[in-house]
């Protein structure tokens, strides 16, 4: 037949440019189609995925990180649908705790706990809540859409009655086993969201403070000592002074008392390893309490406490003459009162890391109160031992779940005395103190339901006798479970059976010590079993200068400016090519930039080959170019799909991205395009079709690896090309057999194109010039002699070695 060479190829894509436009109704397409949603029929022979989404919380709009993050999820998620998996990726918010009640302390000046001191005021405070929610859960939704984020919105966030029912449940489950119980003892408390906080909870800051050099008097031998402390407003809580064992100044004092200054107690003297000899003087005071460390000793050593501190972070009568001052107006206080009596040595400033809340960033106070608390140190060896059953990405992150696991000295502190939470759901006799516990099965509020209680069944006293609970859940009690409301766990019980055990849980590993032991915690101690089959851990989104975004620091950039100037895929480009996973990654509106430069690249790819018909692969006479292409095709799906499999985006992006444009685009496009077009019938009609079929394969196969990452630009071109059904629908496929072939071929061709576009610029030619010249190639250069002539517009080439008067441009390469 003769070769199709005369017509004139008209492409398909009739727009010459990208339009960032197409972005927006593309989305109202996605919409309509719902091609994204997951399939609840239990009968659907697709294995499953469940993504088990750390809820965000509706405290803000995100910055660039936080947009990158769930971006990357969505990758994911949108890569195992191309695999033929059927996802579950939902988004709902978390709407539970402190973050929400902050915001609208700090946006109405209102005090919730004078608010909420009666169930009418509770209830007007949690409605201004759940207002603020709704305002920036709504601008959390319109950030993920904009950004093509294929998500199944859930508008049941934690605060919703469902999932509150379902938190109070496993309450109930673990209270009837044991695992849950009241306790009055140490905890950290914040004195402005006046909570108790989880060690979890904590952040650590390096502040200065000044060191003070008090003296003490030895009871036995009239001697002074001195004892360095940054808490001297502590003095009357101390119960002991220990000194390092090792340390040899201080051995005479074993067994001895010292006298508190001002106070006048005599309380034991005592050798521990705790003590620090380069600290201080090296003699320490254990007081009630200044640190964990106090905690820990008091306990272990059997010491009676004396709390100074109130919950309103005042001094209460325990501290005598400092009672009603603040904790720094009674250190200010109690200094002056030292010196003035001659007991102040010195005073030194120094730094040292303090304990703050994690929300409001107040110092934390260490007290008493009576709280739930939840095991958790018994269970620390099985808690390991359930984790190591969890595939982590990267395995590295795998160490921080365990060294938080072995940090873990005290039980959880599940409870909370603020108000936009799930309650505790416990009733209190008044008679004779029992706690009563209902059946699971519906959402309670104890401090405004009646009682689910005729009697109490302990004494009998009457329900008007029984008193709700006014305490909340920790928020991390609410989110830990959010694996299993997710995987339809108390609901649908067939769809549990089949979705848990395959969730994965992506999140970054700033939150391992929160939300991934927890869920760990939670989900063991009810059913056994570790929460994840996959844990996919990130780092943080950092700006441009490597630093951590805080509005403090006046860095936190907004990403919507930058997905409207350069579009939603080359924001996504961004996400994916700058984080390596489990690493921080930088903001970069470079690599965005990149971004849209691909995105223009791939639609002028798209444009060029859409002029061409995709051939059946019978009517194809592959040459060796063509069969060196294909092989390094499969090359390119095994590592995309060995990386992606694993969870990662990094890989995929910055290896397809180097494939399409450094390789398809600038080498074997070129070196087929006189082929494809075959005007002089030089080709015959199946080399010709060859060009074609390979082509729209590579290309077809570089959407399809594209899409889960740059889901726009894709879906477009593909919809105008292949199918209107749209490219996401597709599947990614194993690197067929028949497409292995050495790759040495195509690298010999940007060798040979390397060396010929340098020597033309020598000449002061353009790449695209015709060269008038012969080309002599080596052995190993013959299959591609064709190409190189039309790539090249070479008057001729031809097989043979160095010629005299022929100059070398390359190995294996000579002009003449």
């Amino acid at each position: 037949m003769r070769p199709i060479g005369a017509g004139i190829f008209k492409p398909r894509i009739d727009e010459k440019r990208w339009n960032r436009s197409e972005e927006l109704r593309l989305i109202e397409v996605w919409e309509k189609e719902r091609q994204h949603l997951f399939n609840y029929d239990v009968s659907d022979p697709r294995p499953v995925i469940v993504f088990d989404t750390p809820p965000p919380y509706a405290s803000g709009p995100w910055h660039v990180g936080g947009a990158a993050h769930y971006a990357q999820i969505d990758m994911v998620g949108r890569y195992f649908r191309m695999r033929g998996y059927n996802v579950l990726l939902p988004f709902y918010a978390d709407r539970n705790g402190l973050p929400v009640e902050v915001q609208v302390e700090k946006k109405t000046g209102v005090n919730p706990h004078e608010v909420a001191a009666t169930p009418e005021g509770r209830e007007r405070f949690l409605k201004m809540c759940s207002e603020e929610l709704d305002r920036v859960e709504e601008m959390l939704v319109r950030t993920w859409k904009r950004l093509g984020c294929s998500f199944e919105y859930w508008r049941d966030g934690t605060d919703s009655p469902e999932y509150r029912r379902i938190t109070q449940a496993t309450f109930i489950e673990l209270w009837r086993r044991g695992l849950i119980y009241e306790a009055e003892r140490p905890v950290n408390w914040c004195p402005r969201c006046r909570t108790t906080l989880a060690d979890a909870e904590l952040e650590y800051y390096e502040r200065g403070a000044n060191l003070y050099y008090i003296k003490f008097r030895v009871a036995e031998t009239g001697e002074d000592i001195v004892i360095a402390t940054t808490r001297p407003e502590l003095l009357n809580g101390c119960a002991a002074v220990i000194y390092n064992p090792e340390d040899e100044r201080y051995k005479r004092l074993r067994g001895l008392h010292a006298v508190i200054p001002i106070y006048e107690r005599r309380v034991p003297i005592v050798e521990r390893p705790e003590a620090r000899p380069d600290f201080g003087t090296g003699l320490v005071m254990i007081c009630s309490y200044g640190d964990q460390t106090d905690i820990r000793l008091f306990r272990e050593m059997g010491l009676e406490p004396r709390i100074l501190i109130d919950k309103g972070g005042r001094m209460n009568g325990n501290a005598g003459f400092l009672e009603g001052l603040t904790v720094g107006e009674a250190r200010e206080r109690i200094a002056e009162e030292l010196e003035r009596r001659g007991l102040l040595v010195r005073v030194e400033r120094v730094s040292h890391e303090i304990p703050v809340c994690w929300r409001c960033k107040t110092p934390v106070e260490f007290i008493h109160s009576k709280e739930y608390f939840m095991k958790q140190v018994e269970f620390k060896e099985q808690l390991k031992e359930v984790s190591s059953q969890m595939i982590f990405y990267p395995e590295e992150h795998r160490r921080r779940l365990y060294d938080w696991i072995d940090s873990i000295t005290t039980d959880w502190p599940i409870s909370r005395d603020r108000y936009y939470a799930t309650e505790v759901p416990v009733w209190r006799c008044e008679e004779c103190g029992s706690l009563l516990v209902p059946e699971p099965g519906r959402y309670y509020r104890p401090w405004i339901d009646p009682p689910p209680f005729e009697k109490c069944p302990y004494c009998g006293a009457p329900s008007s006798r029984l008193r709700g609970e006014t305490k909340v859940f920790d928020t991390w009690f609410d989110s830990s479970v959010s694996v299993l409301y997710v995987t339809g766990y108390l609901r649908r019980p067939e769809l549990f059976k089949k979705l848990f055990g395959y969730a994965v849980r992506p999140q970054g590993y700033d939150i391992v010590r929160t939300w991934l032991y927890y869920a760990v915690l939670r989900v063991y101690l009810l059913i056994g079993r570790p929460p994840f089959r996959w844990v996919r851990i990130t780092g943080m989104g950092l700006d441009e200068r490597g630093e951590a975004m805080h509005k403090s620091k006046g860095n936190v950039i907004d990403p919507m400016p930058y997905v409207e100037k350069y579009g939603a895929d080359a924001f996504r480009f961004w996400a994916a090519a700058a984080s390596k996973l489990g690493s921080d990654y930088r903001f970069s509106e470079q690599l965005i930039k990149t971004g849209m430069l691909f995105v223009t690249k791939l639609w002028n790819i798209g444009r060029f080959i859409s002029a061409f018909p995709e051939p059946d692969p019978s009517e194809a006479s592959l040459r060796p170019l063509d069969r060196a292409m294909l092989g390094a095709l499969n090359e390119l799906l095994r590592k995309c799909i060995s990386a992606y499999d694993g969870m990662d985006v990094f890989v995929p992006i910055n290896e397809v991205y180097q494939f399409t444009w450094n390789i398809f685009a600038s080498h074997y496009l070129e070196a087929v395009k006189l082929r494809a077009y075959n005007r002089g019938s030089r080709y015959g009609e199946g080399e010709q079709k060859a060009a074609w079929y390979v082509l729209h394969t590579v290309f077809k196969n570089v959407l399809r690896l594209l899409a889960p990452i740059m889901p726009f630009v894709t879906d477009a071109i593909w919809r105008r090309l292949y199918s209107e059904a749209g490219v996401h629908v597709e599947r990614i496929p194993d690197p067929p057999p028949e497409w292995e072939y050495p790759k040495d071929l195509l690298e010999r061709l940007m060798e040979a194109d390397r060396a010929v576009w340098s020597y033309k610029k020598r000449l002061g030619l353009t790449p695209g010039k015709p060269l008038d010249m012969v080309l002599i190639v080596s052995e190993e250069y013959r299959d591609i002699m064709e190409e190189l002539r039309d790539m090249h517009k070479l008057r001729e080439v031809r097989v043979g070695g160095p010629e005299e008067g022929a100059e070398e441009i390359g190995p294996g390469l000579w002009v003449a």
